[in-house]
């Protein structure tokens, strides 16, 4: 008995119907995809390198912008940091764990993580009213 392609006799495979994987394309991230993970990762970082609460909406919720090109990512982060602490290190470890965690959930590499300090908050300060 002789089945024609595709009829519920034959067993056909998927993968021998496409072509090589290097052929089939690529997955494209858009930018403001890597933006908002970028987000999210510096949110957490921020709240476990300089002990900020993860506060939704506060004044303390970083932002973040990427620019994704050929396989590659550059970042740029702002956010608020408490007063007093070791800002250069605490941005190192901020940039490290953004990137780290990016290229973890993109698989991308990430080219480099800007970090701009919007402002410096004190806890006693914000609860405090003006001093006359």
């Amino acid at each position: 008995m002789k089945t024609r392609p595709g009829s519920p006799g034959e067993a056909s495979t998927p993968a021998a119907d496409l072509p090589p994987p290097a052929e089939r394309g690529a997955t494209v991230i858009p930018d403001r995809v890597v933006a908002r993970i970028a987000t999210q990762a510096a949110r957490t970082a921020q709240s476990r390198r300089a002990a900020v609460p993860p506060d939704r909406g506060g004044p303390t919720v970083p932002s973040a912008s990427a620019a994704v090109r050929t396989g590659s990512v550059r970042l740029h982060l702002t956010m608020d940091l408490p007063y007093p602490t070791d800002i250069p290190r605490v941005c190192e470890r901020i940039q490290q764990d953004v990137a780290e965690r990016v290229a973890q959930l993109t698989g991308l590499r990430v080219r480099e993580v800007l970090l701009t300090v919007r402002r410096l908050v004190t806890a006693a300060g914000a609860s405090r009213g003006r001093v006359r």
